[in-house]
């Protein structure tokens, strides 16, 4: 799997853990995927009034940022979770706060003209 996320790296994909925080992640995958950013679990952005989810947000982006990765906060859904998001270190912000989504056939189109079937030979 290693090799694999590697060879999709070079071809210019960006590889990133999805939910951190929840579920079966763990931080020995941080040691040994080549990743690009962790996305932080939108229930811990979400609940960044609290001072332990704001910690622990706090944390993965200290985290993230010593090993040079975007760190996205996912759930950005108002201005003042924007703000708290950005001040705990999250340099990517994802949500309803920053843009609405997308149709699907509206992504295919952009990523038509950005990605280059050559460049992943």
């Amino acid at each position: 799997m290693v090799a694999r996320l590697g060879r999709l790296r070079a071809c210019g994909v960006r590889v990133s853990i999805d939910d951190f925080g929840t579920g079966y992640s763990s931080l020995s995958y941080l040691r040994t995927l080549p990743l690009d950013e962790v996305k932080i679990d939108r229930s811990f952005i979400a609940g960044m009034a609290d001072e332990r989810s704001r910690a622990i947000v706090q944390a993965i982006a200290r985290l993230g940022q010593a090993f040079h990765w975007d760190i996205v906060a996912e759930g950005v859904e108002d201005e003042a979770t924007r703000t708290a998001a950005a001040d705990a270190g999250c340099t990517v912000l994802q949500g309803f706060a920053i843009h609405d989504p997308v149709p699907a056939e509206d992504l295919a189109v952009w990523a038509a003209g950005v990605i280059s079937p050559a460049s992943c030979r």
